[in-house]
């Protein structure tokens, strides 16, 4: 046991992390082009942070939290997922109060006890953006344009958007009267899950996906055909604002993502390249939350995309992330004092923004160039006693064999050039 990771686990080894980084820093490069900022939340919140924002009724809450009493009795739970405690620290510190909208992006560790499977494990990885206080729909457009445009820049062109309107308390109080009354009809047909949903928050029945209540629910009232006034024109201006990005989408009524906070704009991001189908991308707006949670009345809308589904994707899809390029220079060695030279010099280059690798297992000059090689070094330079005292080396370009006698002091000058 001691040597494996708890299921549900998995260790990203250097020869997959490279790929983690890639796909991260366009994440950070993109949202400093929209002018949203890093934010960073603990690894575990109060419980009741949790229950409050996703909602009882929801699969997270009801089964999948890792939730457990600390030393001093309190009910802690490990996140869950990335928005109510960006809200949480929006509200803590006051953010409010500042210059609004507040645009916020995260890249963090979320657990959840499920099944693992494929792109899906008990403790993945979610990247996620938030603007707090903008009611207008153009923010929904934006964050969805973030969420298209880093899928588009990886190569994912196959995609499909599909939008929704979930309403809000005042459409919803009508819609769920109808959809409950029809559901009531098909109580039977129902998976004891949903039985339980019925009662709770009736909505979460249409998220189900066992597919008995998937049948049901095909002929369900719509909650397009339930909107006030304020959730349809609000709807038609993202339908407005996406046109004008240029962005294709259907309106699919069934999207009601899984979280109850979500008003107004529900939407997901799906993949339809072979192999490869599945949501990649999922959010919307949750104008309640941060009232809800404890802050001032201000609306908000975000989405989270899951890193491991995402590099799933891509790899189903054959999308190759680039790999790292070898050390600029490996400098090889012969004799303790060169060793020792190596060792010095080595560190300084560094210092001086050069990759350098050297020896450390007391290799042969053969197996070290050989090493050199497998590293994918860009030059390489062989120092003993002779180039100690001549203060000359010959720089080797790795690819094409070539050397080129130079002085030691002007290595950096040579590669750098």
């Amino acid at each position: 046991m001691l040597t494996k990771a708890p299921r549900g686990t998995k260790d990203v080894l250097p020869s997959e992390s490279y790929k983690w980084q890639y796909v991260e820093n366009l994440m950070r490069g993109i949202c400093e082009f929209y002018g949203y900022k890093e934010i960073r939340t603990p690894g575990f919140e109060h419980t009741e942070l949790f229950l409050r924002g996703v909602g009882e009724s929801t699969d997270i809450v009801r089964k999948e939290m890792y939730t457990f009493n600390d030393r001093s009795g309190r009910s802690i739970t490990l996140k869950a997922e990335g928005t109510s405690p960006a809200v949480r620290a929006f509200i803590e510190h006051g953010l409010y109060a500042e210059t609004q909208p507040t645009k916020l992006y995260y890249i963090t560790p979320v657990y959840r006890y499920e099944k693992p499977q494929a792109g899906r494990l008990r403790e993945h990885h979610q990247f996620g953006v938030e603007i707090f206080g903008a009611k207008s729909a153009s923010a929904d457009a934006e964050v969805i344009s973030i969420a298209m445009t880093l899928l588009k820049k990886l190569g994912l062109n196959n995609l499909e958007l599909r939008i929704n309107s979930v309403g809000c308390p005042v459409c919803r109080k009508n819609y769920n009267r109808a959809l409950k009354e029809f559901l009531g009809q098909h109580l039977d047909e129902l998976c004891d899950d949903c039985k339980v949903r019925y009662e709770v928050n009736p909505m979460r029945v249409l998220d189900c996906k066992v597919e008995s209540c998937k049948r049901v629910t095909k002929e369900a009232p719509l909650i397009t055909d339930y909107l006030c006034d304020d959730c349809r024109n609000h709807f038609e201006e993202l339908k407005k604002y996406l046109d004008a990005l240029g962005y294709e989408y259907i309106v699919d009524p069934r999207i009601v993502r899984g979280l109850d906070y979500y008003t107004k704009t529900a939407f997901e991001i799906i993949s339809k390249d072979i192999g490869a189908q599945g949501t990649v991308c999922g959010g919307g707006r949750y104008d309640g939350l941060i009232e809800e949670i404890g802050g001032p009345s201000m609306p908000g809308v975000g989405f989270g995309m899951g890193i491991e589904r995402l590099l799933l994707t891509l790899e189903q899809n054959g999308i190759e992330i680039p790999k790292p390029e070898g050390p600029d220079l490996f400098i090889a060695y012969i004799g303790d004092e060169a060793k020792l030279f190596t060792f010095t010099f080595a560190n300084k280059l560094r210092f001086n923004g050069l990759k350098v690798e050297i020896d450390h297992m007391e290799r042969s000059l053969k197996a070290q160039m050989k090493y050199a090689n497998k590293l994918n070094a860009k030059f390489a330079v062989v120092i003993g006693e002779e180039e100690l005292e001549s203060k000359k080396v010959k720089l080797k370009n790795m690819a094409t064999g070539e050397e080129t006698e130079i002085l030691i002091d002007e290595i950096e000058k040579a590669i750098k050039n």
